[in-house]
């Protein structure tokens, strides 16, 4: 089992694990890494299979087909909120390039 390197955050004085997939996954942000989001349609693609195998395997359950709609709902949830964090992600984008084209403010505070 390979060893882990571990730094002392200093403000919050808990320990980062670098350069490591769960390491990634909880800085600020990561739920934008393409990698993050093929093993998240991965782990929801292979649950739809399990479901659907098991209700293959018991001729419609309806339990197993409520999970699968259930599934199928939660993805598509995800999907729809990871499309919403791009869009507001390149909003902030475009404010932050058109504050900087606009300059500083020429507005002076009078007392």
């Amino acid at each position: 089992m390979p060893q882990q390197k571990e730094q002392m955050d200093e403000a919050s004085a808990t320990p980062v694990v670098s350069n490591s997939f769960m390491g990634n996954i909880l800085t600020p942000g990561s739920s934008l890494n393409p990698t993050f989001l093929l093993l998240l349609d991965a782990a929801f693609g292979a649950l739809l299979l399990v479901l659907l195998s098991l209700a293959v395997a018991t001729r419609g359950n309806i339990h197993l087909i409520s999970l699968m709609g259930i599934e199928l709902a939660l993805w598509a949830s995800v999907k729809w909120f990871v499309h919403d964090l791009h869009l507001s992600e390149g909003q902030e984008q475009d404010h932050g390039t058109a504050a900087e084209a606009q300059g500083p403010s020429t507005r002076t505070k009078e007392d």
